[in-house]
């Protein structure tokens, strides 16, 4: 019964796809970028690994240039979270606490380049090699209110949709 209920998700709920930003945009060469995958049939995120090495010491933020984007049909988010092991061990924190990946980022100026800026609140150092997992993504379906008009179009990522535009 459960494997039906996963197959049957995962057949007919198919509702976005990453690819990689145009490399003339990011300076990251396209090789270097891995597109996300779930590392069992029964994960809810899609490991979002580094384009490139780095560390971070004991307070010390970066924000990470993944050279990903994601297509996904409207009425869906993608929200990012640290890997929860790096969020243990180094108390790894991304600076806006939780990403929050809206559809239409996709069309911006920035082809939707997922950017995610971290902390190292710990007291180690975190070093990850190029490839390493260091996020992770999932997808959630989310509604309107029943006056909602928006209409605005968006062109940026972060803080680009303040409502007193």
């Amino acid at each position: 019964m459960i494997q039906t209920a996963v197959m049957f998700s995962m057949n007919n709920n198919r509702i976005a796809r990453f690819e990689k930003v145009d490399p003339s945009l990011t300076g990251i060469p396209a090789q270097d970028i891995i597109l996300p995958v779930r590392a069992t049939a029964g994960s809810a995120g899609y490991d979002i690994r580094t384009p490139f090495a780095f560390t971070l010491e004991p307070g010390q933020s970066t924000a990470i240039c993944t050279g990903l984007r994601c297509f996904m049909q409207p009425g869906w988010v993608l929200m990012i979270y640290p890997r929860s092991g790096l969020g243990r061990k180094y108390r790894l924190r991304l600076d806006n606490t939780t990403g929050v990946i809206d559809s239409d980022y996709y069309f911006s100026q920035n082809q939707g380049h997922i950017i995610v800026p971290l902390t190292n609140c710990g007291d180690k150092t975190l070093t990850l090699a190029k490839g390493e997992s260091f996020c992770q993504g999932v997808f959630l379906p989310f509604g309107i209110t029943y006056d909602d008009h928006a209409t605005a179009v968006r062109d940026g990522g972060f803080g680009s949709t303040d409502a007193k535009k």
